[in-house]
This record gives C-alpha cells, sequence and structure tokens, in this order.
C-alpha cells in the first residue's frame, strides 16, 4: 500500500490549497480517507475524513466551512481543498486509508485507528 501525498506549499492567510493523495495497493473504494496534521511536538490530529462510499465528511471544528475534503475513485485519489487557510493551519499534513469495520461512531478522529499512512507534506500560511 502506497499513499502518495503532495500539493503543501506556502500560502497567504485568506488564499487556497489544495493537498492531493495518490493511493495504490488497495481497493480504493472500500477505504475511507482521512487527513491528519501534525505540528512540532505535537501527535497528530484530525482534519477530515470521508467514507469509502463518499456519503459523509467529517471535519475537525477548526476546518469546518474552510476545508473540504473529497475523492476522486477513478484515480484513486483524495484531496484537501484548503480556502481562507490561516496562520495556525500551518503543519505537516498527512493522508492515511482504513477499510476496517470499527466500533464506534468517531473512530475517524483517532489517528491510532488509522492504518494505512503516507508522508507528510509541509503547509505553511503565512504572508
Amino acid at each position: 500500500v502506497q499513499l502518495q501525498a503532495c500539493g503543501g506549499g506556502l500560502v497567504q492567510p485568506g488564499g487556497s490549497l489544495r493537498l492531493s493523495c495518490a493511493v495504490s495497493g488497495l481497493t480504493f473504494g472500500a477505504y475511507a480517507m482521512g487527513w491528519f496534521r501534525r505540528y512540532p511536538g505535537k501527535e497528530r490530529e484530525f482534519v477530515a475524513a470521508i467514507r469509502g462510499d463518499g456519503s459523509r465528511t467529517y471535519y475537525a471544528d477548526s476546518v469546518k466551512g474552510r476545508f473540504t475534503i473529497s475523492r476522486d475513485d477513478a484515480k484513486n485519489t483524495v484531496y484537501l481543498q484548503m480556502n481562507s487557510p490561516k496562520p495556525e493551519d500551518t503543519a505537516l499534513y498527512y493522508c492515511a486509508a482504513d477499510g476496517r469495520p470499527h466500533s464506534y461512531s468517531t473512530w475517524y478522529q483517532r489517528s491510532d485507528e488509522w492504518i494505512d499512512w503516507g508522508q507528510g507534506t509541509q503547509v505553511t500560511v503565512s504572508s
């Protein structure tokens, strides 16, 4: 399984940036996909997730209304559209995949519930 994240970079506050994560080695449509971020010296924190069938999306309160997660099953790719980013969104962003059943509805918020991870892509929000 490979998850290849890209699209990070420097963006001005109020601008926009789109992260992509290309996935191979798994049945993409059977996997929930997620984005997490890590601040220096901190644990990964949940940003957004989308179900395998794309029917539901979930967001951290800090990004709700600004970020959008989507998936293109034809391209085996998940996206994170970041609109109106703020300096506090500066972090290393990771994509994650998991196809297992989970026993509680908010499992996606926990990084230890995700089995496959990509490398991080750095996002810096600064003027």
